[in-house]
Protein backbone atom coordinates (compact mmCIF):
# COMPACT_ATOMS: atom_id res chain seq x y z
CA UNK A 1 0.00 0.00 0.00
CA UNK A 2 1.34 3.43 -1.01
CA UNK A 3 0.34 7.04 -0.33
CA UNK A 4 -1.60 6.98 -3.61
CA UNK A 5 -3.47 3.73 -3.00
CA UNK A 6 -7.12 3.42 -3.96
CA UNK A 7 -9.84 2.56 -1.43
CA UNK A 8 -9.94 -0.96 -2.93
CA UNK A 9 -6.21 -1.42 -2.27
CA UNK A 10 -6.59 -0.03 1.24
CA UNK A 11 -9.32 -2.57 1.96
CA UNK A 12 -7.07 -5.38 0.68
CA UNK A 13 -4.30 -4.25 3.02
CA UNK A 14 -6.59 -3.83 6.04
CA UNK A 15 -8.19 -7.26 5.76
CA UNK A 16 -4.77 -8.82 5.27
CA UNK A 17 -3.58 -7.19 8.48
CA UNK A 18 -6.72 -8.26 10.33
CA UNK A 19 -6.23 -11.88 9.35
CA UNK A 20 -2.59 -11.72 10.49
CA UNK A 21 -3.59 -10.17 13.80
CA UNK A 22 -6.26 -12.77 14.38
CA UNK A 23 -3.77 -15.57 13.70
CA UNK A 24 -1.36 -14.13 16.24
CA UNK A 25 -4.09 -13.65 18.83
CA UNK A 26 -5.41 -17.20 18.43
CA UNK A 27 -1.87 -18.55 18.62
CA UNK A 28 -1.07 -16.66 21.83
CA UNK A 29 -4.41 -17.13 23.57
CA UNK A 30 -5.47 -20.60 22.41
CA UNK A 31 -2.22 -22.40 21.61
CA UNK A 32 -0.52 -24.32 18.81
CA UNK A 33 -2.98 -27.17 18.41
CA UNK A 34 -5.96 -24.83 18.18
CA UNK A 35 -4.44 -22.61 15.50
CA UNK A 36 -3.38 -25.71 13.56
CA UNK A 37 -6.92 -27.08 13.56
CA UNK A 38 -8.39 -23.66 12.76
CA UNK A 39 -6.10 -23.05 9.77
CA UNK A 40 -6.79 -26.59 8.52
CA UNK A 41 -10.54 -25.85 8.55
CA UNK A 42 -10.11 -22.49 6.79
CA UNK A 43 -8.07 -23.96 3.96
CA UNK A 44 -10.23 -27.03 3.53
CA UNK A 45 -13.31 -24.81 3.26
CA UNK A 46 -11.64 -22.47 0.79
CA UNK A 47 -10.37 -25.43 -1.19
CA UNK A 48 -13.88 -26.82 -1.50
CA UNK A 49 -15.25 -23.40 -2.42
CA UNK A 50 -12.61 -22.25 -4.91
CA UNK A 51 -10.29 -24.96 -6.23
CA UNK A 52 -12.21 -26.67 -9.01
CA UNK A 53 -14.30 -23.63 -9.87
CA UNK A 54 -11.13 -21.64 -10.64
CA UNK A 55 -9.47 -24.16 -12.96
CA UNK A 56 -11.30 -23.08 -16.10
CA UNK A 57 -10.82 -19.36 -15.41
CA UNK A 58 -7.09 -19.95 -15.05
CA UNK A 59 -6.83 -22.08 -18.21
CA UNK A 60 -5.63 -25.28 -16.50
CA UNK A 61 -8.16 -27.90 -17.57
CA UNK A 62 -6.05 -29.68 -20.19
CA UNK A 63 -2.73 -29.92 -18.29
CA UNK A 64 -1.33 -32.96 -16.44
CA UNK A 65 -2.61 -32.87 -12.86
CA UNK A 66 0.74 -32.26 -11.12
CA UNK A 67 1.59 -29.42 -13.51
CA UNK A 68 -1.91 -27.95 -13.31
CA UNK A 69 -1.80 -27.92 -9.49
CA UNK A 70 1.56 -26.17 -9.39
CA UNK A 71 0.47 -23.59 -11.95
CA UNK A 72 -2.79 -23.13 -10.07
CA UNK A 73 -0.91 -22.07 -6.95
CA UNK A 74 1.18 -19.59 -8.90
CA UNK A 75 -1.83 -18.08 -10.66
CA UNK A 76 -4.34 -18.03 -7.82
CA UNK A 77 -1.83 -16.57 -5.40
CA UNK A 78 -0.58 -13.97 -7.87
CA UNK A 79 -4.16 -12.74 -8.25
CA UNK A 80 -4.08 -12.08 -4.51
CA UNK A 81 -0.67 -10.40 -4.68
CA UNK A 82 1.32 -13.40 -3.39
CA UNK A 83 4.65 -14.30 -5.01
CA UNK A 84 4.94 -17.98 -5.94
CA UNK A 85 7.27 -19.61 -8.47
CA UNK A 86 6.72 -22.74 -10.56
CA UNK A 87 9.24 -25.30 -11.80
CA UNK A 88 8.07 -28.38 -13.73
CA UNK A 89 10.44 -31.33 -13.44
CA UNK A 90 8.15 -33.56 -15.51
CA UNK A 91 4.46 -34.08 -16.25
CA UNK A 92 4.19 -36.00 -12.96
CA UNK A 93 6.38 -33.84 -10.69
CA UNK A 94 5.97 -30.08 -10.48
CA UNK A 95 7.35 -27.67 -7.88
CA UNK A 96 6.07 -24.54 -6.16
CA UNK A 97 8.23 -22.17 -4.13
CA UNK A 98 6.81 -19.23 -2.17
CA UNK A 99 9.00 -16.13 -2.16
CA UNK A 100 9.47 -13.46 0.45
CA UNK A 101 8.02 -11.52 2.05
CA UNK A 102 5.40 -14.20 2.73
CA UNK A 103 1.89 -12.77 2.38
CA UNK A 104 0.51 -15.17 4.96
CA UNK A 105 2.98 -14.00 7.62
CA UNK A 106 3.73 -10.41 6.65
CA UNK A 107 6.51 -8.58 8.49
CA UNK A 108 7.53 -9.81 11.96
CA UNK A 109 4.30 -11.85 12.23
CA UNK A 110 6.31 -14.75 10.76
CA UNK A 111 8.18 -14.96 14.07
CA UNK A 112 4.99 -15.49 16.08
CA UNK A 113 3.13 -18.18 14.10
CA UNK A 114 3.74 -21.82 15.11
CA UNK A 115 4.52 -24.47 12.50
CA UNK A 116 1.21 -26.17 13.32
CA UNK A 117 -0.49 -23.37 11.36
CA UNK A 118 1.39 -24.03 8.12
CA UNK A 119 0.88 -27.76 8.50
CA UNK A 120 -2.81 -27.03 8.91
CA UNK A 121 -3.01 -25.41 5.49
CA UNK A 122 -0.89 -28.16 3.94
CA UNK A 123 -3.40 -30.72 5.20
CA UNK A 124 -6.38 -28.55 4.39
CA UNK A 125 -5.51 -27.65 0.80
CA UNK A 126 -2.39 -29.26 -0.68
CA UNK A 127 -3.16 -32.79 0.49
CA UNK A 128 -6.69 -32.48 -0.92
CA UNK A 129 -5.83 -31.66 -4.53
CA UNK A 130 -5.76 -35.27 -5.68
CA UNK A 131 -9.09 -35.96 -3.98
CA UNK A 132 -10.74 -32.99 -5.67
CA UNK A 133 -9.31 -33.92 -9.08
CA UNK A 134 -10.39 -37.56 -8.58
CA UNK A 135 -6.78 -38.64 -9.00
CA UNK A 136 -5.92 -40.96 -6.08
CA UNK A 137 -2.23 -41.09 -7.14
CA UNK A 138 -1.63 -37.35 -6.72
CA UNK A 139 0.01 -36.07 -3.55
CA UNK A 140 2.14 -33.21 -2.23
CA UNK A 141 5.68 -33.44 -0.86
CA UNK A 142 6.89 -30.58 1.35
CA UNK A 143 10.67 -30.11 1.23
CA UNK A 144 10.98 -26.94 3.31
CA UNK A 145 8.89 -25.08 5.90
CA UNK A 146 9.73 -21.47 6.65
CA UNK A 147 8.32 -21.62 10.18
CA UNK A 148 10.92 -24.26 11.09
CA UNK A 149 13.78 -22.05 9.89
CA UNK A 150 14.43 -23.85 6.60
CA UNK A 151 14.93 -22.02 3.29
CA UNK A 152 11.23 -21.18 2.90
CA UNK A 153 7.93 -22.79 1.98
CA UNK A 154 8.57 -25.11 -0.94
CA UNK A 155 7.53 -28.51 -2.29
CA UNK A 156 6.12 -30.36 -5.25
CA UNK A 157 3.02 -32.07 -6.52
CA UNK A 158 3.73 -35.64 -7.58
CA UNK A 159 1.69 -38.26 -9.36
CA UNK A 160 2.78 -41.68 -8.11
CA UNK A 161 2.36 -45.05 -9.83
CA UNK A 162 -0.03 -46.27 -7.12
CA UNK A 163 -3.04 -45.00 -5.22
CA UNK A 164 -2.15 -43.06 -2.08
CA UNK A 165 -3.50 -43.62 1.39
CA UNK A 166 -4.81 -40.58 3.26
CA UNK A 167 -1.51 -40.33 5.18
CA UNK A 168 0.53 -40.49 1.96
CA UNK A 169 -1.22 -37.51 0.32
CA UNK A 170 1.07 -35.21 2.33
CA UNK A 171 4.70 -36.19 2.77
CA UNK A 172 7.93 -34.48 3.88
CA UNK A 173 11.35 -34.74 2.20
CA UNK A 174 13.60 -32.05 3.75
CA UNK A 175 16.75 -33.09 1.86
CA UNK A 176 15.42 -32.31 -1.64
CA UNK A 177 16.15 -29.12 -3.57
CA UNK A 178 14.00 -27.58 -6.34
CA UNK A 179 15.28 -27.33 -9.92
CA UNK A 180 16.49 -23.95 -11.25
CA UNK A 181 13.95 -21.18 -11.71
CA UNK A 182 13.07 -20.30 -15.31
CA UNK A 183 11.51 -16.82 -15.58
CA UNK A 184 10.28 -17.56 -19.11
CA UNK A 185 8.26 -20.56 -17.94
CA UNK A 186 6.08 -18.77 -15.41
CA UNK A 187 2.31 -18.75 -16.00
CA UNK A 188 0.27 -15.56 -15.90
CA UNK A 189 -3.51 -15.08 -15.56
CA UNK A 190 -5.40 -14.99 -18.88
CA UNK A 191 -5.53 -11.33 -19.91
CA UNK A 192 -9.13 -11.60 -21.13
CA UNK A 193 -10.25 -12.47 -17.60
CA UNK A 194 -7.86 -10.38 -15.50
CA UNK A 195 -7.46 -6.70 -16.32
CA UNK A 196 -5.88 -4.28 -13.81
CA UNK A 197 -9.17 -3.30 -12.17
CA UNK A 198 -10.25 -6.90 -11.71
CA UNK A 199 -6.86 -7.84 -10.26
CA UNK A 200 -7.18 -5.01 -7.74
CA UNK A 201 -10.62 -6.22 -6.68
CA UNK A 202 -9.40 -9.81 -6.60
CA UNK A 203 -6.62 -8.87 -4.16
CA UNK A 204 -9.21 -7.25 -1.90
CA UNK A 205 -11.53 -10.23 -2.11
CA UNK A 206 -8.60 -12.61 -1.52
CA UNK A 207 -7.76 -11.09 1.87
CA UNK A 208 -11.41 -10.51 2.73
CA UNK A 209 -12.28 -14.19 2.20
CA UNK A 210 -9.63 -15.23 4.70
CA UNK A 211 -11.33 -13.02 7.29
CA UNK A 212 -14.83 -14.30 6.45
CA UNK A 213 -13.83 -17.95 6.48
CA UNK A 214 -11.54 -17.37 9.43
CA UNK A 215 -14.28 -16.04 11.68
CA UNK A 216 -16.76 -18.68 10.56
CA UNK A 217 -14.38 -21.60 11.08
CA UNK A 218 -13.07 -20.24 14.38
CA UNK A 219 -16.55 -20.58 15.85
CA UNK A 220 -16.45 -24.31 15.09
CA UNK A 221 -13.14 -24.67 16.96
CA UNK A 222 -13.47 -22.42 20.04
CA UNK A 223 -17.18 -21.52 20.07
CA UNK A 224 -19.04 -18.35 19.20
CA UNK A 225 -18.54 -16.45 22.45
CA UNK A 226 -14.77 -16.89 22.44
CA UNK A 227 -14.64 -16.11 18.70
CA UNK A 228 -16.48 -12.85 19.31
CA UNK A 229 -14.10 -11.99 22.13
CA UNK A 230 -10.94 -12.59 20.12
CA UNK A 231 -12.34 -11.52 16.75
CA UNK A 232 -13.59 -8.17 18.03
CA UNK A 233 -10.44 -7.41 20.00
CA UNK A 234 -8.15 -8.27 17.08
CA UNK A 235 -10.32 -6.14 14.77
CA UNK A 236 -10.28 -3.11 17.06
CA UNK A 237 -6.50 -3.33 17.48
CA UNK A 238 -6.05 -3.67 13.72
CA UNK A 239 -8.17 -0.59 13.08
CA UNK A 240 -6.27 1.42 15.70
CA UNK A 241 -2.92 0.34 14.27
CA UNK A 242 -3.79 0.77 10.61
CA UNK A 243 -5.75 4.06 10.58
CA UNK A 244 -2.76 6.30 9.87
CA UNK A 245 -1.57 4.06 7.02
CA UNK A 246 -5.06 4.14 5.50
CA UNK A 247 -5.56 7.87 6.01
CA UNK A 248 -2.18 8.72 4.49
CA UNK A 249 -2.88 6.48 1.49
CA UNK A 250 -6.26 8.11 0.87
CA UNK A 251 -5.32 11.70 1.67
CA UNK A 252 -7.65 11.81 4.69
CA UNK A 253 -7.20 13.97 7.79
CA UNK A 254 -6.81 13.04 11.45
CA UNK A 255 -9.29 15.68 12.56
CA UNK A 256 -12.76 15.99 14.01
CA UNK A 257 -16.05 14.19 13.47
CA UNK A 258 -16.56 15.43 9.91
CA UNK A 259 -13.05 14.35 8.91
CA UNK A 260 -13.53 10.92 10.50
CA UNK A 261 -16.85 10.48 8.72
CA UNK A 262 -15.35 11.44 5.35
CA UNK A 263 -12.56 8.92 5.93
CA UNK A 264 -15.10 6.23 6.76
CA UNK A 265 -17.22 7.01 3.71
CA UNK A 266 -14.19 6.96 1.41
CA UNK A 267 -12.70 3.73 2.67
CA UNK A 268 -16.00 1.83 2.87
CA UNK A 269 -16.63 2.55 -0.80
CA UNK A 270 -13.50 0.47 -1.42
CA UNK A 271 -15.63 -2.56 -0.54
CA UNK A 272 -17.91 -1.80 -3.48
CA UNK A 273 -20.59 -0.80 -0.98
CA UNK A 274 -22.85 2.27 -1.16
CA UNK A 275 -22.33 5.00 1.44
CA UNK A 276 -24.44 8.12 1.97
CA UNK A 277 -22.87 10.73 4.27
CA UNK A 278 -24.66 13.51 6.15
CA UNK A 279 -22.86 16.00 8.43
CA UNK A 280 -24.88 18.29 10.69
CA UNK A 281 -22.96 20.50 13.06
CA UNK A 282 -20.60 18.35 15.09
CA UNK A 283 -22.36 15.07 14.25
CA UNK A 284 -22.26 12.79 11.25
CA UNK A 285 -24.42 9.94 9.96
CA UNK A 286 -23.55 7.37 7.31
CA UNK A 287 -25.97 4.97 5.70
CA UNK A 288 -23.87 2.05 4.54
CA UNK A 289 -25.56 -0.46 2.20
CA UNK A 290 -24.38 -3.42 0.12
CA UNK A 291 -22.24 -4.94 2.90
CA UNK A 292 -19.95 -7.09 0.76
CA UNK A 293 -18.32 -8.45 3.90
CA UNK A 294 -21.43 -10.51 4.75
CA UNK A 295 -22.78 -11.32 1.28
CA UNK A 296 -23.84 -14.94 1.19
CA UNK A 297 -23.68 -15.32 4.97
CA UNK A 298 -26.83 -15.97 6.95
CA UNK A 299 -27.99 -16.27 10.54
CA UNK A 300 -25.38 -16.60 13.25
CA UNK A 301 -22.47 -16.59 10.75
CA UNK A 302 -23.60 -13.22 9.43
CA UNK A 303 -24.17 -11.74 12.89
CA UNK A 304 -20.78 -12.92 14.14
CA UNK A 305 -18.88 -11.62 11.11
CA UNK A 306 -20.59 -8.24 11.23
CA UNK A 307 -20.02 -7.88 14.98
CA UNK A 308 -16.29 -8.48 14.53
CA UNK A 309 -15.91 -6.47 11.32
CA UNK A 310 -17.51 -3.28 12.63
CA UNK A 311 -14.82 -3.23 15.32
CA UNK A 312 -12.23 -2.57 12.60
CA UNK A 313 -13.88 0.80 12.04
CA UNK A 314 -14.45 1.55 15.71
CA UNK A 315 -10.72 1.04 16.08
CA UNK A 316 -9.90 3.27 13.12
CA UNK A 317 -12.10 6.08 14.46
CA UNK A 318 -10.68 5.53 17.95
CA UNK A 319 -7.21 6.18 16.54
CA UNK A 320 -8.07 9.85 15.92
CA UNK A 321 -6.58 12.46 18.23
CA UNK A 322 -10.09 13.78 18.95
CA UNK A 323 -12.21 11.37 20.99
CA UNK A 324 -15.24 10.35 18.94
CA UNK A 325 -18.12 8.13 19.95
CA UNK A 326 -19.27 5.62 17.32
CA UNK A 327 -22.68 3.98 17.32
CA UNK A 328 -23.73 1.52 14.64
CA UNK A 329 -26.96 -0.40 14.08
CA UNK A 330 -28.41 -2.42 11.23
CA UNK A 331 -31.64 -1.11 9.72
CA UNK A 332 -33.27 -2.90 6.76
CA UNK A 333 -30.02 -4.58 5.76
CA UNK A 334 -27.92 -1.40 5.91
CA UNK A 335 -25.59 -0.14 8.63
CA UNK A 336 -26.33 3.26 10.15
CA UNK A 337 -23.16 4.80 11.59
CA UNK A 338 -23.49 7.70 14.04
CA UNK A 339 -20.39 9.72 14.94
CA UNK A 340 -20.35 12.41 17.63
CA UNK A 341 -17.83 14.12 19.91
CA UNK A 342 -17.30 12.23 23.15
CA UNK A 343 -18.95 13.86 26.13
Amino acid sequence: MTDSSTPIEVQAHLHHQYFLGLQLMVSVEEGKDVIGEWIFRIFRQQHEDKFLSSFNKLGLDDLPDAVACAKYHVLSNSVGGVRVEYMAESDTKSWVRFRYPRWMYDGPAICGIPVEASRGFLRGWYAQNGVSLKNPRLGYVCVSEDLTGQFGFCGYFKEYDHDLTEEERLQYAPDETPPPFDPDDQPSPPAEHWNAERLSKAARNYSMEYCRNGIRELTTVIGRDRTLELGKRAARLTGLQQFKHMADALGCVDGGVADAARFLATVLEGMGDTVELSVTGDRATLRHAGLRIVRGLEGVDRETMLACWTELWRGAIGSHRVFIDVEVEEVDGALIWQLAPRG
